[in-house]
């Protein structure tokens, strides 16, 4: 299983979590929003600058800062 992190995805990418490594408050607060293992992710949107990246989980749009993303990591990607 080849697993990648969700910030390294392109726009239209969907992909499966697999795991988040963060600390527990922000694993916590990411699992609120809905980044839970095995819950599929779709990349909408990249902002410049290393800015947010704006998914799609389920029916859920959010936004999750470029170095939150980096601790969520994804597999089987599909490229639309």
């Amino acid at each position: 299983m080849l697993e990648n992190e969700l910030s390294s995805l392109k726009v239209g990418d969907t992909a499966v979590i697999v795991s988040l490594s963060a600390e527990t408050s922000l694993e916590q607060r990411l699992s609120a929003l809905g980044f839970r293992v095995g819950k599929e992710v779709q990349i909408i949107r990249k902002a410049w600058l290393n800015g947010p990246l704006h998914v799609r989980l389920g029916t859920t749009e959010v936004m999750v800062r470029l170095r939150d993303a980096k601790l969520i990591k994804v597999t089987n990607c599909k490229h639309y």
